[in-house]
């Protein structure tokens, strides 16, 4: 459900208020249905919710809501938009929950809803993003973000650290590590042979050492052996023109070595904003993590609290996000 004074339960009532996601899989909220309760009627839809502790008692059935009610904490003084301990501690356990089922083989993928990192951590649960959660609590060692809408396929290097931290985590091994999940993610997507842009960390890519050496000592190695194992690798390709050649085709999925270097051009091509009503028309983007024992597809936007509690949110990336959960979990399937 994501942070309950959020989006995260506009949107995800929303996708589910569409028959053909209960056409193509089994859908199930985790969270709090009390929360779910208030998105129902603050959008004023008639669905009905089917509160559920164990999987035998989810009907799966179009108009149903399924909830895996956590029951925990009195939420009835929560308002939306604002940051506090009780939002993030009823995310933090939706987020914990559904890990459980998935290890466990109860479900087959699990998709998130946005979290405050705020609230969470001011919960006593001291963790940079849902991507730190969910390789703590399957421990996963090499994991990475990889970000996807149509064609546009980031992956990073690092993500939730500064940015003076970012530059000192550019290293050779994991520069090859985030390359060998990007290139399997690729395949996974239906791509036999994935053509990877690899961006380099200082402007110009360097420019020969002019602006910076990690190119030099970290990134052309790391390239160097990847091209040495048989992968389809360019680069280090200056930052500022290597999403244009992605967005054009010319790659498969590009290699960003810092959060804001992968995510500012994503956003640039999937978020619309409408000047004349102050807020998002649109809001593209799934955020994929890579690496795990499970699968974890996400939006990739934030909590938007300035419109929680309004109506106003778009499911669309939502949407997206359970279509991927949905392809990843069949090819598992059809691989296993």
């Amino acid at each position: 459900m994501g942070d309950p004074a959020s989006i995260g339960p506009e949107i995800a009532v929303k996708a589910l208020s569409q028959k053909m996601i209960y056409e193509r899989c089994k859908p199930l909220i985790v969270g709090n249905a009390s929360v779910i309760e208030k998105a129902l009627a603050m959008l004023n839809f008639k669905s009905r919710i089917n509160c559920i502790q164990v999987m035998s008692q989810a009907r799966f059935e179009y108009g149903v809501l399924d909830v895996f009610d956590l029951q925990g904490g009195d939420l009835s003084s929560l308002e939306y938009g604002k940051v506090s301990a009780i939002a993030g501690d009823a995310a933090f356990e939706a987020i914990r929950k559904v890990i459980d089922l998935a290890v466990n083989n109860h479900i087959d993928a699990t998709v998130t809803g946005p979290i405050n990192k705020e609230s969470i951590n001011i919960a006593g649960h001291h963790f940079a993003g849902h991507t730190e959660i969910y390789a703590h609590y399957t421990n996963t060692e090499k994991y990475a973000m990889l970000l996807v809408d149509d064609d546009l396929r980031v992956i990073h290097v690092s993500t939730h650290v500064s940015l003076r931290q970012a530059c000192d985590l550019v290293k050779k091994e994991r520069i090859i590590d985030v390359i060998l999940l990007l290139n399997a993610a690729c395949q996974r997507f239906g791509i036999k042979n994935p053509v990877i842009g690899v961006a380099g960390l200082n402007p110009h890519a360097g420019d020969g050492g002019l602006f910076g050496d990690e190119e030099e000592l970290e990134i052309i190695p790391a390239i160097k052996e990847a091209k040495s194992l048989g992968f389809n690798i360019e680069g280090p390709v200056p930052p500022d023109t290597l999403f244009s050649k992605a967005k054009g085709g010319m790659y498969d999925g590009c290699v960003a070595m810092y959060h804001d270097q992968g995510h500012i051009p994503f956003k640039l091509q999937g978020f619309d904003w409408d000047a004349k009503n102050n807020q998002m028309k649109n809001v593209r983007g799934v955020n994929i993590t890579l690496g795990l024992p499970i699968i974890r597809c996400s939006v990739d936007h934030g909590t938007a609290f300035e419109i929680a509690g309004k109506g106003l949110a778009s499911p669309d990336a939502m949407l997206q996000a359970i279509k991927y959960a949905i392809q990843l979990s069949t090819n598992n399937v059809q691989s296993s």
